[in-house]
């Protein structure tokens, strides 16, 4: 089979003019991602919870991309601001061609410290709302043949002691993407997940780790991840482009470790 000339496989991996809903859009990889694809072309849809960090992303993706984003701040968790996000984000482009699920919350607890209010904010942020969203992008999906991006853990894949309500949202996921890239494939819509592992976010931070704590949890990657280090954002929003792109045109159901090989690691 001859090889695909270079101009083709460049025509693949671009996102140019192809309209996104980022979610957690606001830090993280959320805005990673956010920034990635403006500079790819890619006309985009933003939510966050936090404004203002939105509004510095949205302020980096316009001077980065070609175009300015539209920034649709709320709170997933409220089924009214999920049809508002896909309302308004079909209304200003008339079309949606790629979602990224990266909306999350880590919550630190075992079951004899995680109550069930805690446990019931992680599902509703990290699996309900994720589920709604994509049930109401879905039908708009199909017309353009997209695809889904979920931004999942490696925690949703191997077991770790102190996060289980963060371990079983992160399991849900990894099954919602694959359950729904069986759906969706007749309907030629694509549904894959990035699996990070540590990336260098506030996200721990924000679950309650001092500076001195996270510095620590940073300098354990050396022997908890294979390649001795924590992971960059950029490096995860690389990933779920290609994943978003036609050059992943054949993988659905894929739930791809970005962790520098810490899905991998037996501790001995």
């Amino acid at each position: 089979m001859a090889a695909l000339p270079v101009d083709a496989v460049t025509q693949r991996l671009s996102l140019q003019g192809k309209v996104a809903l980022v979610t957690g859009a606001s830090s993280g990889i959320g805005a990673g991602t956010a920034i990635l694809f403006a500079r790819l072309g890619v006309k985009l849809a933003l939510n966050g919870r936090n404004v203002e960090n939105l509004t510095k992303v949205g302020k980096a993706c316009e001077e980065g991309g070609e175009c300015l984003p539209l920034l649709l701040p709320g709170d997933l968790t409220d089924e009214a601001t999920v049809e508002k996000v896909v309302e308004e984000t079909l209304n200003h482009y008339g079309r949606l061609d790629v979602l990224v699920n990266s909306a999350g919350i880590l919550h630190m607890g075992t079951i004899e410290t995680t109550s069930m209010e805690h446990f019931d904010q992680v599902m509703n942020v990290n699996v309900r709302s994720v589920y709604n969203l994509t049930r109401l992008a879905v039908p708009h999906l199909i017309q353009s043949q997209g695809s889904i991006v979920n931004v999942s853990s490696v925690n949703g894949q191997r077991s770790f002691p102190g996060v289980v309500a963060y371990c079983m949202s992160k399991s849900a996921l990894d099954q919602f993407t694959r359950c729904l890239a069986l759906d969706l494939a007749p309907k030629k819509v694509r549904v894959n997940a990035v699996c990070p592992g540590v990336i260098v976010t506030d996200i721990h931070k924000r679950a309650g780790l001092s500076e001195g704590d996270y510095a620590e949890f940073l300098n354990k990657c050396k022997v908890t991840h294979a390649l001795g280090r924590p992971g960059q954002v950029d490096e995860v929003a690389q990933a779920i482009a290609f994943l978003a792109s036609d050059a992943a045109s054949f993988i659905t159901g894929v739930t791809l470790p970005v962790d520098g090989g810490r899905h991998a690691m037996c501790p001995r």
